[in-house]
């Protein structure tokens, strides 16, 4: 086996949360042809305890404490320095000392990068068969936040926006290849980085669909006689909290007044306190962590992704469709994923649209869209087959 050296942001567990899914995968597809030897951060005090598990699967591994809030005051000093605040959040000098003897010891000739801001510790290295993968076009969402925020917000968020871009386009131009998380997020990247366009690939997602499966049945956790509306995520992430803020106060009263047994569940780790906020609201619940989130998805009679802003592609979605449930999606929601409106879920765009669409499937309970999701998932968005590409890209010479 070879070596390869793999930097990624998140320690990569548990293969069920959020970021974490892809950069598991990822981990646990190279742990079969590779060497591995990773530098990742824990960020999140529970995350400690999966550090064996990641562990088990490298050949070695350095996990670097990060503390969020020391991060972002630290961050703050490259407003004044015309750098990116994500490079500057991620900088740390045990894990570049680390990755230095690392290529040194193994003398590692390949590397693969997960996230932009991962990539200066790779940037010294231009010897080397150099892959990122980016995800998303994060410059992208900076800049939406900035269209939705006032200031001094939008200020910060125009400044990360332009000078992540830049980073983003100097690693595609650099590096052997640059890889996102769906077709639309590589053509926009196009778009962005002309000057790097033959470099530019994607490859999707994958479900676990043993895990996220309509079988075994399970308990529900929701009360008997009540009809249940879902919206899962991590509750801190502000896209999560603009949708369920958005359908919590402009959709859900308007189908509430239409099925007074309805109730709108928000589940996710870490709600801030806007969505805790939202749990006062009649018919809306804010469990925050859960041990298992597939009940709540199994149960539900709608799974609902309105999301407006948005960037990748949303495993909410994927995990909701392979669970068979009734998913509504806005178009951001939907943006990356290859499924056909009004036969696998429903799009709905704008309030009253979203208004119609869960009126219709609580009324109708539509027992076609579900199985239809399922298959779509089973065919498309398996997790072997879409990570083949990468030991290409790796190998290629």
């Amino acid at each position: 086996m070879e070596d390869l050296l793999l930097l990624i942001h998140r320690i990569p567990y548990p293969p069920n949360k959020g970021d974490k899914i892809r950069s598991y995968h990822l981990l646990k597809h190279l742990a079969q042809s590779y060497r591995v030897h990773l530098a990742t951060f824990v960020d999140d005090p529970d995350d400690w305890q999966h550090v064996a598990r990641v562990e088990a699967l490298c050949a070695s591994s350095h996990f670097a404490k990060l503390h969020p809030l020391r991060a972002r005051v630290r961050s703050l000093g490259a407003l004044f320095g015309n750098r990116s605040l994500s490079l500057d959040y991620y900088r740390d000098a045990s894990t570049k000392q680390w990755v230095d003897q690392a290529v040194q010891k193994h003398k590692i000739a390949r590397v693969l990068v997960f996230s932009s801001a991962m990539a200066q510790y790779a940037d010294a290295y231009p010897g080397m068969r150099r892959v990122v993968d980016f995800c998303d076009v994060d410059s992208d969402k900076w800049r939406q936040y900035a269209e939705q925020k006032s200031w001094p917000m939008n200020m910060l968020y125009r400044h990360e926006a332009k000078q992540l871009l830049a980073y983003e386009r100097r690693v595609a131009r650099d590096y052997d290849a640059a890889l996102f998380v769906s077709q639309p997020e590589a053509d926009l990247f196009r778009q962005l980085a002309p000057e790097s366009v033959d470099r530019i690939g994607h490859f999707n997602n994958g479900v676990d669909t043993e895990y996220f499966s309509p079988l075994p049945p399970s308990n529900s956790p929701y009360q008997p006689g009540e009809q249940a509306v879902v919206f899962t995520g991590a509750m801190d992430y502000w896209p999560n909290v603009d949708a369920v803020q958005w359908f919590a106060n402009d959709i859900f009263p308007q189908l509430r007044a239409r099925f007074p047994a309805l109730h709108f569940y928000i589940v996710g780790a870490r709600p801030s306190a806007p969505v805790t906020a939202l749990g006062s609201l009649p018919g809306v619940t804010v469990t925050g962590t859960v041990p298992d989130v597939r009940p709540y998805i199994l149960h539900a009679d709608v799974a609902v992704a309105p999301l407006r802003i948005a960037r990748g592609i949303q495993n909410k979605v994927l995990e909701a469709m392979a669970m068979a449930s009734r998913v509504v999606v806005s178009p951001q929601a939907l943006e990356g994923i290859d499924a056909t409106p009004g036969t696998e879920l429903i799009l709905a765009d704008g309030a009253p649209a979203f208004v119609a669409a869960v009126a219709e499937l609580l009324e109708t309970r539509n027992a076609t869209i579900g199985p239809a999701a399922r298959r779509r998932v089973e065919t498309q968005y398996s997790w072997p087959s879409n990570l083949a590409c990468i030991g290409e890209q790796l190998e290629c010479s």
